[in-house]
């Protein structure tokens, strides 16, 4: 492929507004427009990125060859199907879908005509994660901690959709292994969802994971803890350290001492990453890091923990 790559975006809120301005800078993209149901928000996003404003989905069959999709989860469905259908790619934020049969068929109708799905699981493109997991051997246990303060957007959804979900498909790819046992807790605090949440996953490999997710902190904590045999690893997402542990022998000793070692590892624009990898995975025909059965497995487990809490 040496022409431009015809791009839209459906959905321009929060996220799908940096969507539009990413793809208007690439230099390999032709941003065709963007559509959302609040005209003066479409208007006004396609002004800064430089591009139409599309009537509606209908109107872009024939103008493009991939969408983001950015719209509340409940409508990926129906806004994912026709475009999968007619062989568009598409970018479709996480979670993959609202219900696990939704996830199947959106997997399904991407597989039929061989569009490249991949779902916007954005914390596989940070830069700290992808350094751990290129330190990642075999995790016996993992701890992560997604906690922070309170804001209106995605309330829609309780904080296991919204945040732990990140998590949860962080440590399936680290762990490599199917969760055989879950139980969980949570509590509603500000909205009529789970606000705050403890999952413990048990695989079927033997590693165990804890995962606390909140949005209703005072303050930001964004971390991972890894510890697999003979060495210790902690991510800060924030700062975006990495702090290890390991021991090393000493001629004569009884024990080895500990060695402790920080790593600084350079930021990156994880959204930015994430749609040069869609674009790139479109034009050389790879599977995207997070494709849709990637993307149906974290949902899967995301709606066990929920099942867990409200039983």
């Amino acid at each position: 492929m040496t022409d431009k790559l015809r791009v839209a975006v459906i959905g321009v809120g929060y996220l799908g507004r940096f969507h539009a301005v990413i793809y208007s800078r690439m230099p390999e993209v032709d941003l065709i427009g963007v559509v959302d149901t609040d005209g003066e928000r479409a208007a006004r996003v396609a002004g800064e990125a430089g591009c139409p404003v599309v009537a509606d989905l209908d109107a872009l069959i024939g103008r493009v060859d991939a969408v983001s999709v950015v719209v509340p989860t409940t409508a990926h469905l129906a806004v994912a199907a026709p475009l999968l259908q007619r062989g568009i790619h598409v970018l479709l934020e996480k979670p993959i879908a609202a219900t696990r049969e939704d996830g199947a068929e959106i997997v399904r109708l991407a597989s039929a005509s061989g569009a490249v799905l991949q779902i916007g699981h954005l914390e596989r493109f940070n830069a700290g994660v992808m350094a751990l997991a290129d330190r990642i051997r075999a995790p016996r246990y993992v701890e992560a901690q997604r906690m922070g303060g309170f804001t209106e957007r995605a309330t829609d959804v309780d904080v296991v959709s919204d945040l732990m979900i990140h998590d949860i498909d962080i440590i399936l790819s680290l762990i490599g292994s199917e969760p055989m046992a879950i139980s969980a807790v949570g509590a509603a605090v500000l909205t009529d969802h789970v606000d705050i949440a403890n999952a413990r996953l048990e695989f079927a490999n033997g590693a165990v994971a804890n995962v606390v997710a909140s949005r209703v902190s005072d303050r930001t904590t964004r971390r991972i803890r890894v510890f697999q045999d003979r060495m210790y690893l902690a991510l800060d997402f924030v700062a975006q350290t990495i702090d290890i542990a390991y021991p090393r022998e000493l001629p004569g000793a009884a024990r080895p001492e500990i060695v402790r070692e920080r790593i600084q590892v350079e930021p990156v624009k994880p959204l930015d990453q994430e749609l040069a990898a869609f674009v790139d995975c479109i034009r050389t025909g790879a599977t995207p890091l997070v494709d849709g059965r990637v993307g149906l497995e974290a949902l899967d487990v995301a709606l066990k923990v929920r099942e867990r809490i409200h039983a």
